[in-house]
């Protein structure tokens, strides 16, 4: 049998994954952040209008200029982030300072600002991982222009937009009949949407650790538990802030924002309050499994102190028996009696019978 088996579980850092809470909770938005720069960058350019759509692969920000006053819908989509490279395209179309700072940033709290023209909104992408069963985030910035919309990534290799990206490629999709204040809300909506994707993967996380908990409460059940109650709080701290962050472009009245598109982010409203509310319902399910955990737990104990309290009961008079007949007195009744060491041993046995009877009848055990 090999002793790597069990000798990884006395890493109780390893079992309980203490690293994950510095993750969590090792945020100062005080601090200058040390993002690393990209490599690489990837840059998608989808220029169209209802007639027509244009992708375009570009390798360098400057070629983006060229977006920046055209009779089309721009689309510009940044994967990799590089201080020079958000400076450059954000100066030329006409971007804060204070925005461009936020886009540089790390561990932001989801916000939606409206600056000098343009409306910034700033929020997380999730993904769960199956491998590691913990919820990854990738931070995105999106800012909204006359005819523009800029979003900046992190990760190039993932993200959710494919299925807009579809749709652009489709003549008769209300993307491209409307306004780029209309993609704005597709892309908030299938981010918001694959909340749920996640949050699927998380509950069926929670009715395993449910189960196993319900079967044999260990000491692997609790860490379960306290992984999973970390990693709904990451879930919790993505969702919440994006209530207002939505709530800020419905009560906007930026000229950006078409009237007949508030009702569609009305509709994301409603859908991140369903995905709050159910992360709210995960909570109070980790927390009842908690309860269900140590009461287990207690209930194993009282199994234990019960069956040890029977037993000590009947070997008592046994004890007080075997401890008068062993005192050092001269005379001691029937001490001499041939018959005196069957009498005493078939009341340490009788007794005992007779009192595991009563135990039996009164409903003891």
């Amino acid at each position: 049998m090999s002793p790597q088996k069990y000798l990884r579980y006395l890493g109780l850092p390893s079992l309980f994954g203490t690293h994950r809470t510095k993750e969590i909770f090792h945020i100062n938005p005080t601090a200058v952040p040390q993002r690393e720069e990209a490599a690489d960058i990837s840059i998608t350019v989808y220029n169209y209008n209802t007639e027509k759509v244009e992708e375009q692969k570009l390798s360098k920000v400057e070629d983006c200029f060229a977006f920046r006053h055209n009779s089309l819908i721009s689309w510009i989509n940044i994967d990799g982030i590089r201080k020079a490279d958000v400076e450059s395209i954000c100066n030329q179309f006409g971007i804060h300072p204070l925005l461009i700072e936020d886009i540089l940033s790390m561990h932001q709290r989801p916000k939606m600002d409206e600056v000098e023209g343009v409306l910034y909104c700033l929020l997380n992408m999730l993904y769960f991982n199956d491998s590691t069963r913990t919820v990854e985030t990738e931070q995105i910035s999106i800012v909204l222009g006359k005819d523009f919309v800029i979003s900046f990534q992190e990760d190039a290799d993932r993200d959710v937009f494919d299925p807009i990206r579809l749709r652009l490629k489709m003549g008769n999709s209300k993307i491209r009949q409307r306004t780029a204040d209309y993609l704005l809300y597709a892309m908030l909506d299938i981010i918001v949407d694959n909340y749920f994707l996640v949050m699927e993967k998380l509950g069926e996380q929670v009715e395993l650790v449910e189960e196993e908990v319900i079967r044999r409460s260990n000491t692997r059940s609790l860490a379960r538990i306290n992984q999973l109650r970390k990693e709904l709080i990451v879930l919790k701290r993505n969702i919440a802030p994006v209530r207002d962050l939505l709530n800020g472009i419905i009560r906007s009245e930026s000229d950006l924002l078409d009237d007949r598109t508030t009702k569609y982010f009305k509709d994301v409203y409603d859908h991140i309050i369903q995905a709050y509310d159910l992360s709210e319902n995960y909570r109070d399910m980790m927390t009842s499994m908690q309860d269900l955990y140590i009461n287990n737990v207690n209930l194993k104990l009282n199994e234990v102190m019960k069956v040890m309290a029977i037993v000590t009961c009947l070997l008592a008079p046994a004890t007080v028996i075997g401890g008068i007949f062993g005192m050092n007195f001269e005379f001691i009744p029937s001490i001499h009696n041939k018959w005196g060491f069957f009498i005493a041993v078939g009341l340490m046995l009788l007794v005992p019978i007779w009192m595991l009877w009563m135990f039996r009848k009164k409903g003891w055990f």
